[in-house]
């Protein structure tokens, strides 16, 4: 309630709160299956004297005292294929600090931060950024759309201007050298510990809300109080963590707002991905051929997973359709094929809670209107790679065709539908 009546305040005694029910909570909200750190230790052993390692995580949190160790190295492959992404993976007592204090400060910044956010909030989600994009073209005429890739995000954070930016709302002694600490941790990799200047870990619990503490006061804030009212057509700004696009009525608007995005960024250490941040020309028609020498524009656009086309609806009306993009695709394919090839040997049981597991989800996230074939086709792939493997099992018994289907009457992988239903389509 202070935070939402005082949205200029200050908060210097947020570090009262860090008792042991708050700790507490914070263990029961952690994941349990994670990796572990650099100390192996699993949230079992952290368990197995549970009452008194949360007493001492508060008595070392508020006295100054916690060390927070280096966050381990890992990578996983980019969502767009394009390399990999390094994670940081944290002590488990080290997430337990993290959520503690993300607790506090989620119920400040819920109050600062825009509607244009979406990623890493309660109560908000992914699809509800696919509705804003689709709201902002069906309903305001948006045709002009700034398709935004910063390259590096995580890595490129200035711990300087994060400190600026907490400065605003948040200076308890106690919260502030916490976060501190965890921005100096260090990264270890290779048998070495290593101090990037730059940069939070990505994969650390505390990474997302600083990530999206510092967007929100150099895009977010900066787009709705500097640049919307400056252009002469209709805009809307969409942003999950450090995925965004802008939605414009006006080609003018778009190439202004393209300019000085790069400055802003900038001014701030980061920067734009030459290759994937682009002007999209989202218009109904075909565009005009261009005049020679000049480069075409695109005329789709990549957002979340989804590639954003014009298609028909059912009652043959123009609609946006989100289809899911070419490469999430294939890369869930391979993914399924070496699932399947790794659990090859193991009961038909085993098999089909995993592959049933992995579909499910598949189906959560992209079983959204006008997208049904392309779920269809993953359900179709998945059966043919499911089969190709059983039957690999032995050289002597290949599954045919009839088998499967027999398999598949007692074991059914679950069928495509749509779960997310938009008006229209």
């Amino acid at each position: 309630m202070l935070a939402r009546g005082n949205p200029e305040m200050a908060f210097y005694t947020l570090n009262q709160y860090l008792d042991y029910e708050w700790v507490r909570y914070a263990y029961e909200c952690t994941r349990k299956d994670g990796a572990v750190g650099v100390d192996d230790q699993t949230a079992e052993d952290y368990a197995a004297n549970l009452e008194q390692n949360l007493l001492n995580l508060v008595d070392q949190l508020k006295s100054g005292r916690y060390q927070a160790p280096p966050v381990r190295r890992h990578y996983i492959p980019k969502s767009d294929g394009s390399g990999e992404r390094g994670l940081g993976i944290p002590c488990f007592v080290d997430k337990v600090a993290q959520r503690a204090i993300v607790m506090l400060l989620e119920p400040i910044y819920e109050q600062t931060f825009l509607d244009c956010s979406y990623g890493f909030r309660p109560a908000r989600s992914a699809h509800q950024a696919l509705q804003a994009v689709r709201r902002a073209i069906m309903e305001q005429g948006g045709r002009w759309v700034l398709d935004v890739d910063l390259r590096k995000y995580f890595d490129s954070i200035d711990p300087a201007k994060l400190r600026e930016c907490l400065d605003r709302r948040v200076t308890d002694g106690v919260v502030r050298r916490l976060i501190d600490k965890w921005l100096k941790a260090g990264v270890f990799e290779d048998g070495q510990v290593h101090y990037p200047e730059t940069g939070t870990p990505q994969g650390g619990v505390i990474s997302p809300c600083l990530a999206n503490v510092f967007l929100h006061y150099v895009l977010d804030e900066w787009f709705a109080d500097q640049v919307q009212p400056r252009l002469r057509g209709r805009s809307t700004l969409v942003r999950f963590a450090d995925d965004f696009v802008a939605v414009l009525g006006c080609k003018d608007d778009a190439e202004r707002v393209l300019r000085v995005l790069g400055k802003r960024m900038g001014k701030y250490g980061l920067q734009l991905h030459p290759d994937k941040t682009r002007l999209v020309d989202f218009r109904i028609k075909k565009p005009p051929t261009t005049a020679a020498g000049e480069a075409a524009l695109a005329t789709i656009f990549h957002f979340l997973g989804f590639v954003h086309v014009w298609g028909r609806s059912r009652k043959g009306n123009i609609v946006v359709r989100q289809q899911t993009a070419k490469d999430r695709f294939a890369r869930t394919l391979k993914a399924l094929n070496e699932k399947c090839r790794r659990m090859r040997h193991e009961p038909l049981p085993d098999q089909h809670r995993q592959l049933s597991q992995t579909l499910k989800g598949h189906f959560a996230y992209f079983g959204v209107s006008g997208n049904y074939k392309r779920i269809a086709d993953l359900h179709y792939h998945a059966r043919r790679i499911w089969r190709q493997w059983l039957s690999r099992r032995s050289n002597k018994s290949p599954v045919t065709w009839d088998i499967f289907t027999r398999i598949e009457a007692r074991f059914p992988l679950p069928r495509p539908r749509i779960i997310h239903n938009y008006a229209g389509l």
